[in-house]
């Protein structure tokens, strides 16, 4: 009698996620696009994605509309920046959206696990995960940072609590997002991501740092130029914004110094402080004082 023939055994293919969108921003990087838009078609989770091109050229689009992934491209007709990912919040139909961009991706069973915290955790408004970088997958940096957080655990929320965050590497409520209005347009892009943390935490909800969850980032080796003026210039903008008059004032005078100094970037980043300066005072709101007192015990300051 012949022995039965031995059969490996099949992976079980996990059933898509309905709970989760993943949307990415991008321009004129048709190579990375592609390769982020591969890896998001190999997760467990199979999201739909919506990618937001701020202006790219013709090939990069058409590649983008003709990838397997099949995602839903919206084309602003111009460069919105961060907000672009405000568009494709509005289009999604999910409770949940992560963000990418075309750059990074999201580890296998990541999103799934996101999406089981914020079911779990209804105050949850977005929960930000551990970032790999490069192909040797090193750690961010800014790992240890959110990680160090001397906000104190608050038990409706998993994770440790935090005011900042990476925002491709990030999932948000929907609801809680577009209560919070968003990325705000004044910054356009490059740190950016402060100030909605602040904003989420106004409105009562929670902002978490979650290791269990982790996402891949690969950045462009050449890098994108001008990115150190605008991140200087947010940071101030930020908190002319939301802080403490003394607070902003503070670091303006640090940013004038440093342009005196002249230190790279600093006087760009100056001079496009004073051009947006009116309408960040025409939207100048301040934290509520729990709030406030977070922020200063993040930045390391004493009473405003």
């Amino acid at each position: 009698m012949s022995a039965e023939p031995v059969r490996e055994a099949q992976p079980v293919r996990q059933a898509p996620d309905d709970r989760i969108t993943v949307a990415m921003i991008t321009r004129d990087r048709r190579a990375g696009v592609l390769r982020t838009l591969d890896a998001l078609t190999a997760l467990p989770e199979r999201p739909p994605v919506i990618v937001v091109d701020n202006g790219s050229d013709d090939a990069t689009f058409e590649a983008v509309r003709r990838h397997p992934a099949a995602p839903r491209v919206l084309r602003p007709g111009r460069n919105t920046g961060a907000v672009g990912r405000n568009l494709a919040v509005r289009q999604a139909t999910t409770p949940y959206v992560a963000f990418c961009d075309d750059d990074s991706w999201w580890e296998p069973g990541s999103l799934r696990r996101a999406a089981d915290l914020l079911d779990a955790h209804p105050r949850l408004g977005l929960v930000t995960a551990r970032t790999l970088v490069g192909p040797d997958r090193a750690e961010d940096p800014l790992n240890a940072v959110l990680a160090a957080s001397p906000l104190p655990y608050e038990p409706d929320l998993p994770g440790r609590p935090v005011l900042g965050f990476l925002a491709c590497a990030s999932v948000v409520r929907r609801e809680a997002f577009l209560e919070a209005g968003g990325f705000h347009p004044l910054l356009f892009f490059g740190g950016e991501e402060t100030l909605l943390a602040y904003d989420l935490a106004a409105a009562g909800w929670g902002v978490t740092y979650e290791p269990a969850l982790t996402a891949r980032h690969l950045p462009d080796p050449g890098g994108r130029g001008g990115r150190i003026p605008l991140m200087r210039r947010n940071e101030v903008l930020t908190l002319w914004l939301r802080r403490p008059l003394t607070v902003a004032l503070r670091a303006g005078a640090r940013l004038t110094a440093a342009a005196i100094a002249g230190e790279p970037g600093a006087r760009r980043a100056l001079l496009e402080v004073a051009e947006r300066l009116p309408a960040a005072l025409a939207r100048r709101r301040r934290l509520p004082p729990g709030v406030e007192r977070a922020a200063r015990s993040l930045d390391g300051g004493g009473p405003a």
